[in-house]
């Protein structure tokens, strides 16, 4: 199943510090007037059928954790209707204040049926509704980013135009802030960084090539130009979904210094993992 969010082993107890992480900066998302926490929640660690290892901590350790994670600085926030993670925020926007934190979610765009050559034109009203029932689930008017989930072929833009459309009404309307698109195929990755729609791609990035859409050589090129063509963008798969967790300095370090990522998101499972990565933040700071 696709899932948003790269994934983390444990984190040793022997590695656990008493004294409590720095918080991490906070950064404007290339031109949207967004601004957020350097590294976001993730909630998809092996998302799909509108659950994920977040969901399956149930309520009260899920919450716990969008607590802890905003305790500590946190303020990006990656959720998507296939996780169902919606509710679960919705719960910790009880303590958490509304306009503290960015909100990103995703469009599964799927569940509305069949897309080629293209979808049907009422798929925009099918879109509009989603959009709704996503601010009635969050209990928000508005939602920072709403991405098109998990793009696959680079023919995207052809067959996701009725989608595209309402995205761009919600943003006119001011119920949505910045909209742009999660990739999973390298040429698809490759028109999102040339489409003007596009505000923001949420892109998987790390040293190693893992989970991600091409090889980091090849992808980090395309990721360039998106930046040339005034692209915010997100790195996801950080860690290669979990993989690397044993060399997740390595792919912090590479995370900061590409000099290409406006923030990133990573799937944390428990507190200790929040403030692991943010003490490597700290370490690492952007070049």
């Amino acid at each position: 199943a696709a899932g948003g969010a790269a994934g983390l082993s444990v984190v040793p107890s022997t590695a656990r510090a008493a004294a409590e992480p720095p918080r991490p900066p906070q950064v404007s998302v290339g031109d949207t007037g967004i601004t957020m926490s350097r590294v976001g929640q993730g909630t998809g660690v092996h998302g799909g059928n509108r659950q994920s290892n977040q969901t399956r901590m149930g309520f009260e350790k899920l919450v716990n954790l969008f607590r802890h994670s905003y305790d500590r600085g946190i303020t990006f926030f990656d959720l998507a209707d296939l996780y169902g993670t919606h509710v679960y925020f919705r719960e910790a926007l009880r303590s958490i204040p509304r306009d503290e934190v960015s909100i990103l979610t995703k469009i599964w765009w799927r569940y509305d049926g069949k897309t080629t050559p293209k979808a049907d034109p009422k798929c925009k009203d099918i879109c509009a509704t989603t959009l709704q029932r996503f601010r009635h689930e969050l209990n928000t008017d508005y939602i920072d980013i709403v991405l098109l989930h998990c793009m696959q072929t680079p023919k995207w833009t052809e067959e996701l135009e009725p989608y595209m459309d309402a995205l761009s009404e919600a943003k006119e309307k001011k119920q949505v802030r910045a909209v742009g698109v999660s990739c999973h195929n390298f040429e698809a990755l490759e028109v999102a960084a040339e489409c003007p729609w596009v505000d923001i791609i949420l892109a998987r990035i790390n040293p190693k090539g893992v989970k991600m859409d091409a090889a980091t050589d090849k992808v980090v090129p395309v990721l360039k130009k998106a930046k040339e063509n005034g692209k915010a963008l997100l790195g996801m798969k950080i860690f290669g979904e979990g993989q690397l967790a044993s060399e997740r300095e390595a792919c912090i370090k590479f995370a900061q210094n590409l000099g290409l990522l406006d923030a990133m998101t990573i799937g944390f499972e428990q507190p200790d993992q929040v403030d692991d990565v943010l003490k490597l933040i700290q370490q690492h700071p952007v070049a």
